[in-house]
């Protein structure tokens, strides 16, 4: 890579990648006209620019997004790789009722149209694992389980990790592996945006149990599962969260259940912000990943 581009929304996020990666970054300025529309304008790129923009809370970003991607061609670069840390619209993979659009896949063509590669963290999938086969653009959807193991690392060693549904596995399983913990996964049926049942099974004897969770954003979940495990004995429950796109009041309504400590990575700017994802991305950029 030769320049790095940062909206103002992911200036944190964009600094510390840059330092990891040794270069420079260059402010994507914003401009938003009366009438609401976007003007963005860059800084002369590199034959290969990295564009840096956390996709939380998407409504206008997108759209922005894919303005910058354009200009950086237009002023001279080859190659455009977007580094997402948050990739939404992921979990509308399907048509459920009629009438619908397939959400995922139109984003899917908007970003490969724009973009030569894609570097993102934790990809919100259900039914597609395999973000090659969904993006047309070489896409890499990073681990997040080596940064949330350093974080483990530093507590007490009686832990157990709790998923909240089966959906959950995907990214429980290597973490509990890595961190050398015990786990468990949950069974949830979720009634409504901000209601869910939960049901746990028979969990380790600890002396704390971490709720890990990829995408928060009710709270419901995570509220109910530390819920359920206060009342199987545990004295204290803590919470990792890899994207904390908390909606209002859900970070309240997780407090008020119990958690002793919530932390997340930085793929979303949050209070919360302990664990950080930009030597993760550094390296692969570093290695070529959708590059």
């Amino acid at each position: 890579m030769e320049s790095l581009h940062v909206f103002p929304d992911s200036e944190a996020f964009g600094r510390e990648l840059a330092e990891a990666v040794g270069l420079t970054s260059a402010p994507v300025a914003l401009h938003l006209f009366p009438d609401g529309e976007s003007l963005v304008r860059v800084a002369p790129p590199g034959e290969h620019a990295v564009l840096v923009r956390s996709l939380h809370h998407p409504r206008g970003k997108v759209f922005e997004t894919l303005l910058a991607a354009d200009a950086l061609r237009r002023a001279g670069a080859r190659r455009v790789t977007l580094v997402t840390p948050y990739l939404p619209y992921m979990r509308q993979d399907d048509v459920f009722h009629p009438g619908e659009s397939h959400s995922q896949s139109v984003f899917a063509r908007l970003v490969s149209g724009a973009f030569d590669g894609l570097v993102t963290v934790e990809a919100h999938l259900h039914r597609l694992h395999d973000l090659g086969r969904l993006f047309s653009c070489r896409a890499e959807s990073l681990s997040a389980a080596p940064a949330v193991a350093a974080w483990l690392a530093h507590g007490p060693k009686s832990t157990v990790l709790v998923g909240p549904d089966a959906e959950s596995r995907a990214w429980v399983a290597p973490l509990a592996e890595r961190a050398k913990l015990p786990m468990a996964i949950g069974h949830k049926r979720r009634l409504g945006d901000a209601s869910v049942l939960l049901e746990l099974p028979r969990l380790a004897a600890a002396e704390r149990a971490v709720v890990v969770d990829d995408v928060v954003s009710s709270g419901a979940t995570l509220a109910q599962t530390a819920k359920l495990l206060h009342a199987r004995g545990f004295a204290r429950v803590d919470a990792v969260v890899v994207h904390p796109v908390f909606a209002p009041e859900a970070f309240e309504r997780v407090r008020a259940s119990g958690v002793d400590e919530i932390v997340s990575t930085d793929s979303v700017p949050h209070p919360t912000n302990a664990i950080h994802l930009a030597p993760l991305v550094a390296e692969a950029l570093r290695a070529g990943h959708a590059a």
